[in-house]
């Protein structure tokens, strides 16, 4: 009986996710706040970066970039993968939208994986973190070249190019706070080690801030009322169907190659996301001219979507650790 209801429970951090929707549907960051929120989102994942290198050893770093088959099939999925699935289902559904949800659908299947998320359900979950830092960090600076290529080549872009301040960006927000971390862990990092809550709270407390900051931007630039129902519905489908066979193709794929547990969740987190964060900068330039607010649109809802359903697997997977490790630990007792 206790299993019942422990199955038919909803986390508390589903609740959270869906009342931070709420939140930035009345009440939306507008104005002047837009610049203090974006800082405070910043921040939040800097420190999430600096928590992260402080509590990794240099050698589980090393060895996260030098595991080869985990980064390869990470960039498979997000690059080969997603990119065949969508020409696929453009097949299907791209007679039931315009023209520019099309090309936007067929955008969101061309971007690299998120970073900060990817690493924050990764923890979540118990999986391997200096894999995820590698595989998501790899991805999003291949992305700068690969994505634009890409956009080139299938989707016939015109004046097609990249931004190379997303280097700096990348460098100065994720990986400088990352290096600051592991710099300082000889003199804090047993103490981190000891404070697994405050990981936790900066973990899922990012997330939310993401959220929060994303929802907000949709809400005031109006783009969730600037299509019908029709369209809107044959978006969410494209993304709930897409989403949920990279999701079984990377778990079933990666549980056949042998890999650990551990490495399965990062091939599942950062295989199966996209990047808004380096979506819409991108779209702005490989799309100049043309209604970017629509063709950014699909990834807008993905974005929400992956947040929600990455929560609820991380969640899962976080349970069923637990449950092996009591499990082993009555086990030991009994012997």
């Amino acid at each position: 009986m206790a299993t019942a209801r422990g199955m038919f429970r909803i986390d508390p951090y589903i609740i959270m996710l869906l009342a931070t929707v709420l939140v930035a549907t009345v009440l939306p960051v507008r104005g002047d706040l837009v610049p203090v929120m974006d800082m405070i989102v910043d921040g939040a994942i800097a420190l999430l970066f600096f928590l992260y290198g402080a509590k990794l050893s240099t050698k589980a770093v090393v060895d996260g970039f030098l595991h080869w088959r985990l980064q390869g099939l990470v960039l498979l999925s997000t690059f080969v993968l997603f990119p065949i699935l969508g020409l696929i289902l453009i097949r299907i559904f791209g007679a039931w939208v315009t023209p520019e949800l099309s090309l936007g659908l067929m955008f969101l299947c061309l971007l690299p994986s998120t970073v900060q998320s990817s690493i924050a359900f990764t923890s979540i979950a118990g999986g391997n973190i200096p894999a995820a830092i590698c595989a998501a960090s790899v991805s999003n600076l291949l992305g700068i070249v690969i994505t634009p290529a890409l956009v080139g080549v299938m989707l016939s872009s015109h004046g097609a190019g990249f931004d190379m301040n997303a280097f700096r960006d990348i460098a100065m927000q994720l990986l400088l706070p990352f290096v600051l971390g592991q710099l300082c862990r000889p003199f804090i990092g047993k103490w981190l080690t000891s404070q697994k809550r405050l990981t936790s709270i900066v973990d899922r407390g990012s997330i939310l801030l993401v959220v929060y900051s994303a929802f907000s931007a949709g809400m005031v630039a109006g783009v969730w009322w600037q299509l019908s129902w029709e369209n809107f519905v044959v978006i969410a489908v494209f993304d709930v169907v897409i989403l949920a066979v990279v999701m079984v193709i990377t778990t079933y794929g990666s549980r056949k190659l042998g890999f650990s547990k551990a490495d399965e969740i990062v091939i599942v987190f950062c295989g199966s996301k996209k990047s808004m964060a380096s979506g819409i900068p991108m779209a702005n330039i490989l799309f100049a001219g043309q209604a970017v607010s629509m063709i950014v649109l699909p990834l807008m809802l993905f974005h929400q979507l992956q947040l929600f359903v990455c929560a609820a697997l991380a969640q899962r997977y976080a349970q069923r650790r637990e449950l092996q490790q009591l499990q082993a630990t009555a086990q030991t007792k009994t012997a």
